[in-house]
């Protein structure tokens, strides 16, 4: 389970789903708590990968 999967399950974007999870206030309430339930219904957790950061050398 990804941000692509909840995204497709809760019928919004990618961004949106990204916005949910960074508090963004440009999300409405409705859509964030659909967002939030798919997540909890799917078990899915966020994670942060370092790998896929960009580096500066």
């Amino acid at each position: 389970m990804n941000i692509y999967d909840v995204s497709q399950m809760a019928g919004v974007s990618i961004a949106t789903v990204s916005r949910v999870l960074n508090g963004s206030p440009k999300v409405s309430e409705k859509t964030k708590e659909k967002v939030i339930r798919v997540m909890e219904e799917m078990g899915y957790t966020p994670t942060c990968s370092p790998g896929g950061w960009a580096s500066t050398p």
